[in-house]
């Protein structure tokens, strides 16, 4: 029987599974039969024999009692037979059991073996659908490379690469060839016409040469220290000449030809500047400056050469000014202030009858004071003609807090009779400015008296009307709308704030006048922080092998734990690292868009940006007809659902990756398992580590292979505010800034991105926070607590232009980073205060996302139980030095379009669980 198995087997094998399975069960059943008849026929059988033994020995003892020696009715011979057929039959029955027990284990293994092939089938299945997965993104790739390489090539047919830079040789020579010097008429003096512009190429930076002052005053020193001083003559396109307040007192006596002593003078000053900071007026003393720039302080009929000399308040006002603005507190609301309207100017009686100028200041006052006669409120004006003065400029001692709580002041300037006092008028002028007291000009000439006229729109920040319109002033006044009064409010503060603030500011303010301006010359290009690393090329290792000296728990147990998202779900290609187009824009922006640069509150003549958040973006059809260099539609233009929506990047910019920036602090273990999460994440550039703990990383430390570089940059000291240093590292325009302890799925990081990609000027992130007032002590509050409107993005999950962490870092008001420093805490508030006081906008809130919370987390500052009173404090400090509350709140967060949506079978969301 066990023969006849074995020669059976190569039987089944040519069987398929499921036939040999189907054979094997009906054999199966065929034997349980055949047991079972034959179990029935031997009970029979036996039954059977006992009852005729019973009945034989019955007989038997019946013919014995009955009979007596009766001969027996059986023979002995058959009932020896009967026996052995019983034997037989039992080894039979032995025998079939035994070969169904071995059919029953052949059928055991039979079955296991098939499911193992069942199984096997399934993987092979499994895989071949992600290989084939697999090979069909690849593919999406190669295609992608190959556009990419094809706008390479076509892109650098039209790349213009930085020309060298085109330095002069030699100073300049004594006289311009073929040129008659002595039928020219230096008033005439343009800068078309008088500057030499060939020592001023638009491919170099802007040099200036300071001379040698014997004195050196403060004035002196700071032009020395900024950042366009050149030693070299040779190589300068500025020359310039300080003539300070304390000059005349070094200088007893100055000849008329002391201009000519400069050596590079070259007989007629072309490409000087003179700038004259002394109380004389130059032209009084004789001097004939020719082709030189003149800066003077004095009246405005000194200076008869219109857009091409320039009139600037003394360094000595700006300074005053800058001290007493430190010390104010000032807010835009209320919009209308305790006094509508002040008037500071001492009116001596005996200037009554001579000239016009007198006349006119007579006249403004008798309308101030028929003014009040006439007037329900009497308290609604300030107007002081015989204030006290102590100081220089025949400014009232109390000025400065009058204007503080002035909504308008008014500040004559009438220069008919050519003697207007320029420092009087500029200190009231910068004072109104810097309180946040609207100015209302009132002037009889159509003489340019304000600061950089040429190009500050002083018509945002102040009123100028003719002396005619005196007596319609008031109810004027009265038609402008508290959003009127606080928009021109803020316009005036930040001028102040952008040019005058400091003297620092001041002369790079006058340095970009000439350089940007006038010259049409790009400014300097804003510098990154350059940072030493602990580690720059990355160490990959799959093995994470956690320090000894962290104490922190396993990344397992951490509670808000999230799963990735589905591995099988396509987010986008993984592509090579390129950096983001920068510096596209330095001329277009410069010429074309100069006065946005110097008017816009987000831009600033002082530096030039590598990319704007603001940058304008091309119409739809652009990217069909000769501009598609960049672009990734989605379906090539024709759109799609999930699988060609995730294939591109699309939207209305051209494709771009992103750099992570983390900031840790002594929680190695968990930094090293959410940088273990973000393997194989689609658009990611770099990964960049600040170091904020003092000890450099354990030796231990073997970072993972996440497909991208790791750089752990040195921090010089444990200040969050690194957080926001423009790394020279950061190579993307977009920066997704989280916590060591964060933990985002790579479908969250990718929405979260494309979401930017449409609000490039936005915080776009996950936790939201909102800020509330507190009617009882009159003060904001931080909150936390689940609320259907938000005004703040946590940068722990966020996404950010680089843009915003040059102006973080090194144009946002130092005292911001200072009390961040000061309480270890806030810096995300402060970057929200940035971003909306920037934009007027507030942040976007992407997915159900409210908090990551790490309970296990060693180092935790959200543990603190004084987290949320530094918190309040923060808020209500930074409203103070921005002067209003520049959060605004939102009702509504972005999920993806086809979020919640029923799809048909054939179509897939854009994804699958956002």
């Amino acid at each position: 029987m066990i023969e006849n198995a074995n020669f059976c087997r190569p039987f089944f094998n040519n069987f398929s599974s499921s036939r040999r399975l189907l054979l094997l069960i009906t054999v199966f059943i065929l034997v349980l039969l055949s047991f079972n008849i034959a179990t029935f026929y031997l009970t029979s059988f036996s039954n059977s024999v006992g009852s005729n033994s019973e009945n034989t020995d019955q007989d038997s003892y019946d013919s014995k009692t009955f009979h007596g020696n009766s001969k027996q009715s059986y023979d002995i011979h058959d009932i020896n037979d009967l026996h052995k057929r019983v034997q037989e039959l039992l080894r039979i029955r032995s025998s079939v059991l035994q070969e169904l027990r071995y059919l029953e284990h052949n059928r055991s293994a039979i079955i296991k073996e098939l499911n193992e092939k069942t199984n096997e089938i399934e993987k092979l299945k499994h895989s071949v659908i992600k290989k084939s997965s697999d090979l069909e993104h690849l593919q999406i790739q190669i295609q992608q490379a190959v556009i990419a390489r094809k706008e390479a090539r076509e892109f650098v047919d039209t790349l213009i690469e930085p020309p060298l830079s085109l330095l002069p040789k030699n100073v300049p020579k004594s006289s311009i060839e073929n040129e008659d010097k002595s039928s020219f008429d230096h008033k005439n003096c343009r800068m078309f016409n008088c500057f030499d512009y060939s020592r001023c190429s638009l491919f170099s930076p802007f040099n200036v040469y300071l001379y040698d002052n014997n004195h050196q005053t403060l004035l002196y020193k700071k032009f020395r220290l900024n950042q366009v001083i050149v030693t070299d003559p040779k190589i300068a396109c500025i020359y310039l000449i300080v003539i300070d307040e304390g000059f005349f007192r070094v200088n007893h006596t100055i000849s008329k030809d002391y201009l000519n002593s400069f050596p590079y003078w070259a007989d007629d000053g072309r490409n000087h500047v003179i700038f004259n900071d002394s109380p004389k007026n130059l032209r009084l003393l004789g001097w004939d400056p020719k082709r030189a720039i003149l800066v003077q302080t004095q009246s405005p009929s000194s200076l008869d050469r219109s857009n091409f000399d320039i009139l600037l308040p003394k360094s000595s006002i700006i300074n005053s000014i800058a001290y007493k603005s430190s010390l104010l507190s000032v807010s835009l609301s209320p919009a209308r202030r305790r006094y509508f309207l002040s008037f500071l100017t001492v009116i001596e009686e005996s200037i009554t009858g001579y000239g016009h100028s007198n006349n006119n200041i007579l006249m403004i006052k008798n309308t101030l004071l028929n003014l009040i006669s006439k007037s329900i409120n009497h308290e609604e004006f300030y107007f002081d003609f015989q204030c006290d003065s102590q100081n220089n400029y025949n400014l009232c001692d109390n000025a400065t807090q009058i204007m503080l709580n002035s909504t308008f002041t008014l500040l004559p300037a009438f220069d008919r009779d050519k003697n207007l006092n320029l420092d009087n008028f500029y200190h009231k002028f910068l004072t109104a400015l810097s309180t946040g007291a609207i100015p209302v000009i009132i002037y009889d000439s159509d003489v340019s008296i304000l600061p950089y006229e040429e190009i500050i729109d002083w018509r945002r920040a102040a009123i100028r009307l003719p002396l005619a319109r005196i007596t319609e002033t008031y109810i004027l006044l009265k038609t402008y709308t508290d959003s009127d009064l606080v928009e021109m409010r803020h316009f005036c503060r930040e001028l102040y704030r952008k040019y005058f603030s400091s003297l620092d500011r001041f002369i790079s303010t006058f340095f970009s006048f000439i350089g940007t301006y006038r010259l049409q010359k790009p400014p300097s290009p804003i510098i990154n922080h350059y940072s030493s690393y602990y580690y720059h090329q990355a160490k990959y290792d799959n093995d994470l092998i956690v320090p000894n000296n962290d104490n922190s728990d396993s990344f397992a147990e951490h509670g808000d734990f999230m799963p990735q998202s589905d591995d099988e779900e396509y987010l986008g290609p993984i592509e090579s690292p390129f950096s983001s187009l920068t510096f596209r824009r330095n001329f277009s922006f410069t010429i074309n868009q100069l006065h946005s640069m110097w008017n816009d509150l987000q831009t600033t003549p002082l530096y030039l940006f590598p990319s704007l958040p603001f940058d304008p973006i091309l119409p739809t059809d652009s990217k069909f007809f000769g501009s598609s260099y960049g672009f990734r539609p989605i379906g090539g233009g024709y759109g799609g659902s999930g699988k060609e929506f995730s294939e591109a990047l699309g939207g209305n910019s051209i494709r771009e990756q992103f750099t992570i920036v983390i900031l840790t602090y002594e929680r190695e273990n968990v930094l090293l398992s959410n940088l273990a999460n973000l393997k194989n994440l689609p658009y990611l550039n770099k990964v960049i580590i600040v170091w904020n703990t003092p000890r450099p990383p354990p030796k231990a430390i073997k970072w993972p292979n996440i497909g991208a570089n790791i750089v752990v940059v040195k921090s010089k000291e444990n200040s969050l505010n690194n957080r926001f240093l423009p790394f020279n590292e950061i190579k993307t325009e977009a920066i997704l800034s989280i916590d060591d302890d964060t933990n985002l799925r790579h479908d969250e990081i990718i929405f979260a991105f494309r979401v930017w990609r449409e609000a490039r000027d936005r915080i776009v992130g996950f936790p939201a926070r909102y800020h509330s007032w507190n009617s009882n002590q009159s003060s904001w509050l931080y909150n936390s607590n689940y609320t259907c409107e938000y005004s703040m993005i946590l940068t722990g999950a966020a996404f950010l232009h680089k843009y915003y962490l040059y102006y973080y870092s090194y144009l946002m008001p130092h005292e911001i980073r200072k009390k961040v420093d000061e309480v270890m805490n806030c810096e995300d508030i402060a970057m929200n205060f940035l971003v909306s006081h920037l934009t007027r906008k507030p942040p976007i809130k992407v997915t159900s996302r409210w908090t990551f919370r790490c309970p296990n987390c060693a180092n935790s500052l959200w543990g603190d139980h004084q987290h949320f009173d530094r918190r309040h404090q923060c808020i209500n400090y930074f409203v103070s030095i921005y002067g209003y509350m520049p959060l605004m709140y939102s009702q509504f967060r972005a999920d993806s379009v086809l979020f919640k949506t029923r799809i048909s079978h054939n179509k897939q969301k854009c994804f699958k669980f956002v």
